[in-house]
């Protein structure tokens, strides 16, 4: 079984038991996709792209919630959890820890989440559900992640169908098997890859969709999906927008050699429009799908800032042009 193609790996930053969690891999387990998790066995939320060096990390089996989450279907499922963050369960995941529990096993797509919570404009910095996407990027998968943006479960349901369609739609652009898990090669000459500091004419214009797939296929870009209580089952192509936290730290006085005593928090959230941003799609009521650069943009590894500009590109159903090669936008 571990040798069949096909695998997604999931991960997610609120804990293997999270309800998010749970109802992703129970809808992608009835579906029939073949899948095998390695998440953090405590909440890790806000843990960016936060990483254990040097601790010793236990994996453990939790073949138990096979029973406890109703999982009967006979698609390949294999459940684990690891003591550490998301980024941890994916450099341990990636490097090595899948094929020394399950030889063979290489994964096909990774999938973070489905998060209790947003994670949207500067959530990019701070999110253990992206961070966990951008990590895997690092290693040459193509990753998700997705968000149900309200901290209450009711309504839940509709975050993990729209995960759902997501992962169907990246599978179809995708190779079987990952052709650059670990980068065995480096082509920094590639297509959709920056020529900064010099100025390059953009040599991905000749098929602008080919080369956006290759990017997410090699882990160049990452996909960022946030789906809210109210929607409305339409979709849009976005950018990282803007919000603001404001009165975000709360303080207490305290006894003894402390000073204070400080929470961080936001009391409030402020969001400045912008054009195609995702904050302002999901107060519309739509699903925001974001594609983002895995790396900063003076790595040589960074995507062309014209090509990400074609990435927003999306046809009549709000869906990234990129993701269907048939679509013609």
């Amino acid at each position: 079984m571990a040798g069949a193609d096909g695998w997604i790996l999931l991960t997610n930053d609120d804990g293997i038991e999270a309800p998010g969690f749970r109802t992703l891999v129970t809808a992608l387990h009835r579906a029939g996709h073949p899948l095998v998790t390695l998440a953090p066995s405590q909440n890790h939320s806000a843990a960016g792209m936060r990483i254990q060096l040097g601790a010793p990390m236990a994996v453990r089996s939790r073949e138990d919630l096979r029973a406890a989450w109703g999982l009967d279907g006979t698609a390949p499922l294999l459940l684990h959890e690891i003591d550490g963050t998301p980024c941890d369960a994916m450099i341990v995941a990636l490097d090595g820890g899948l094929e020394h529990l399950h030889p063979g096993l290489v994964p096909r797509l990774v999938v973070s989440g489905v998060n209790l919570g947003p994670n949207l404009s500067q959530d990019f910095y701070h999110s253990g559900t992206m961070g966990a996407a951008r990590e895997a990027g690092l290693y040459g998968m193509p990753a998700i992640a997705a968000s149900f943006t309200s901290f209450e479960e009711p309504g839940m349901d509709l975050a993990v169908k729209a995960t759902l369609d997501l992962v169907e739609r990246a599978l179809s652009v995708l190779p079987m098997r990952p052709t650059n898990l670990g980068r065995p090669t480096l082509d920094l000459s590639a297509s959709h890859i920056s020529a900064w500091p010099a100025k390059d004419e953009g040599a991905w214009a000749k098929d602008a969709g080919a080369a956006v797939r290759t990017a997410f296929a090699h882990g160049e870009v990452m996909l960022n999906l946030n789906v809210g209580p109210s929607w409305d089952g339409t979709w849009r192509t976005t950018r990282l927008g803007t919000r603001w936290y404001r009165q975000a730290v709360a303080f207490s006085e305290a006894d003894g050699e402390d000073l204070a005593t400080f929470v961080i928090g936001a009391a409030s959230i402020e969001q400045t429009p912008v054009d195609g941003g995702d904050c302002c799609a999901v107060d519309a009521g739509a699903a925001s799908l974001s594609c983002l650069p895995t790396w900063p943009a003076t790595h040589p590894l960074a995507v062309d800032d014209g090509l990400l500009a074609e990435a927003l590109r999306s046809n009549r159903d709000g869906w990234p042009c990129w993701l269907d090669p048939q679509e013609r936008c």
